[in-house]
């Protein structure tokens, strides 16, 4: 505990502004009951009302209260999008490190599957999916992890082919460890420092990727608050000189920017790089 304040205390702004952006939206995802004014469904008034009491942020296109569709967004938004990276980190670097540790065939076969679902546009294979199988939650996190997975095999591969040729892994296996054995204890402990720094950059890129499904129509289903979805609906009201619609789509861009200064400052950390005075 002492330690992370002391790392905390190290960390440049930027670096605590995105702990801070991170922090405030794990608060409010986990408290989005509590905090929201109305229910996250509730129809409250007419269509697109102005910014007043109770309404801090005026009305949808359907009468739900804006500020409350903001906050269960986070829940939902944010949410769903780590519960597919996570599922897209462990099916991407558990076969990626598998595929560096055995080579051969195994190798050659899951790097050509890769490279094959690569050189499809991942917006428009993720399209193609979702219309055969449909749009439920399920559906959405399964496909987008195994498209990430891809982006995820391609750099814990890359990371673990210069590990395996140390010579701590080939005492290891002279030993007679097992695979799974040296991948936990030698292999991944060395390679952790650039996985967890894609980790962050990776649900930014799967967040952004759900709200922009969720824009097009394909991504969280209605009544879900989803912030994606919310930009869409309010579109309209950008004709009129009304910024209702940039909030969910700044809250969107808060987060990616909060998310990479900490992955910034991590990459730093890691590098053994040190600050200039």
């Amino acid at each position: 505990m002492t330690d992370a304040i002391k790392l905390i205390r190290s960390a440049p702004p930027t670096a605590l502004f995105g702990l801070l952006v991170i922090l405030v939206y794990i608060v409010v995802a986990l408290l989005a009951p509590a905090i929201a004014p109305f229910g996250e469904t509730e129809v409250v008034g007419a269509e697109y009302l102005p910014w007043e009491a109770p309404h801090l942020l005026g009305t949808d296109n359907l009468g739900r209260d804006m500020l409350s569709r903001l906050i269960y967004g986070a829940r939902n938004t944010v949410g769903i999008a780590l519960l597919t990276t996570v599922l897209a980190f462990l099916l991407g670097g558990v076969l990626g490190l598998i595929a560096a540790t055995l080579g051969g065939w195994i190798d050659q076969l899951l790097s050509r599957t890769v490279d094959a679902l690569m050189a499809i546009p991942q917006l428009i294979f993720a399209l193609l999916i979702l219309t055969v199988v449909g749009t439920s939650v399920t559906s959405l996190v399964l496909v987008i992890a195994v498209l990430d997975s891809t982006r995820v095999f391609r750099l814990a591969r890359a990371v673990a082919m210069n590990i395996v040729v140390m010579d701590f892994v080939e005492a290891a296996r002279l030993r007679g460890e097992g695979l799974w054995w040296i991948i936990k204890s030698e292999i991944l402990p060395n390679a952790l420092p650039p996985l967890v720094a894609e980790f962050g950059l990776r649900f930014c890129f799967v967040f952004l990727f759900i709200s922009a499904l969720s824009f097009l129509g394909l991504g969280l289903q209605p009544p879900t608050a989803d912030w994606g979805s919310m930009v869409r609906d309010n579109a309209t009201l950008i004709t009129f000189g009304d910024i209702t619609p940039l909030l969910p789509a700044g809250a969107i861009a808060l987060l990616t920017i909060g998310v990479n200064f900490v992955v910034d400052w991590f990459l730093h950390k890691a590098s053994g790089l040190r600050d200039e005075q």
